[in-house]
């Protein structure tokens, strides 16, 4: 359904261009869930807006089931945007504040030109669906409703349209933990009944691994590894995608962490180390590492990595034995290596 190509997205900043994607290129397949992992300000927000054309990529390709949409004029992505549909990381700033909830909700069947008889009974239907009683929020305005609340009306306003593909930019990020799982599960079950697409955005490894078939991991603007989720989360071979793995806490207040800390910190996207993006927090880098750029290549049926050295087959030996020398995290600096620092450029980080 969705194949996107070499997609680069630069911003000029004071003090040159930034490179926020720099050549990303994946595919997604019609009723699949993508998941996008990586730390704060790798660029999964961008890319996603970058797709939908929120902001227009400075290169490559994104094509939905089969049209080209960098080169589609305004009319164009206005009847395509349709089909595409976005749930942003806020739920509460994400709705218009003026409006009720109802015209909230009805606006894209509105400029669609759906006939106005047949529009309050989508809206209703949909409202329900989301678990809200139209007859109760639909006069209200967003002031009025919790965090979960503003979300699944956020979700209600999204699925209205009936899209083929349903972006969400961290759409739990801001929730609190028992209403991450109630908004979850509604976007499990509204894929299973409606056999919508999503691109999931996370950093939260553990709410990717509940909703995602397929997992792609983002490291400084670039895919480091992709695959389905059993092959991402059960034999990693990037050692980034392991060390995000290592660093999720156990639930075992006596379990160490299994691997080390990355080294370091995230360099600049507006001036990214030479060769691999990520030797200079690797525990097994070696001089390849810096004098080339590892291509995207298939290790595994459906299962890509970024690496010169990945973790499985002859090269995993060295690196098993690198990781194995190198120093242990502590508990609270394992955390603390999980989060990058804040520089120019990028959003800080977040709580999950």
């Amino acid at each position: 359904m969705l194949t996107v190509t070499d997609l680069v997205q630069r911003f000029r900043v004071p003090g040159g261009m930034m490179n926020a994607v720099a050549g990303v290129s994946f595919e997604l397949g019609r009723g699949r869930t993508l998941g996008l992992v990586g730390e704060s300000g790798c660029g999964k927000s961008t890319l996603a807006r970058a797709i939908l054309q929120l902001t227009k990529p400075s290169e490559g390709s994104v094509r939905f089931d089969g049209q080209e949409l960098t080169t589609l004029p305004k009319a164009g992505l206005r009847t395509m945007r349709r089909r595409i549909q976005m749930v942003f990381q806020d739920p509460i700033s994400a709705l218009n504040p003026r409006r009720k909830i109802f015209d909230i909700v009805a606006e894209g069947l509105v400029i669609s030109g759906l006939p106005a008889e047949q529009i309050r009974p989508r809206v209703e239907a949909v409202l329900r669906q989301v678990g809200l009683d139209p007859e109760l929020v639909s006069d209200r305005r967003p002031h009025q409703f919790s965090g979960g609340q503003c979300q699944r009306i956020a979700i209600a306003r999204a699925m209205v349209v009936d899209p083929d593909l349903l972006i969400c930019d961290e759409p739990v990020a801001s929730l609190d933990v028992s209403v991450q799982a109630q908004v979850l599960d509604l976007l499990d079950e509204m894929k299973h009944r409606t056999g919508v697409s999503m691109i999931f955005v996370a950093h939260d490894l553990a709410v990717v691994r509940n909703i995602s078939d397929d997992v792609a991991v983002m490291y400084l603007g670039t895919i480091a590894e992709t695959g389905d989720t059993a092959a991402i989360y059960d034999t990693p071979a990037h050692p980034y995608t392991r060390a995000l793995l290592d660093a999720v806490p156990a639930p075992d207040p006596a379990a160490a962490p299994s691997g080390p800390a990355l080294g370091g910190e995230i360099p600049s996207p507006m001036n990214p180390p030479s060769g691999c993006r990520f030797r200079t927090r690797c525990p097994i880098a070696r001089a390849e590492c810096a004098a080339h750029v590892p291509t995207l290549r298939e290790i595994a049926p459906g299962h890509r990595v970024a690496c010169h050295f990945p973790l499985v087959g002859e090269a995993a030996v060295f690196a098993e034995e690198a990781i194995a020398d190198a120093p242990k995290a502590e508990a609270a600096p394992a955390a603390a290596a999980a989060e990058p620092t804040p520089e120019a450029g990028r959003e800080a980080p977040k709580q999950g």
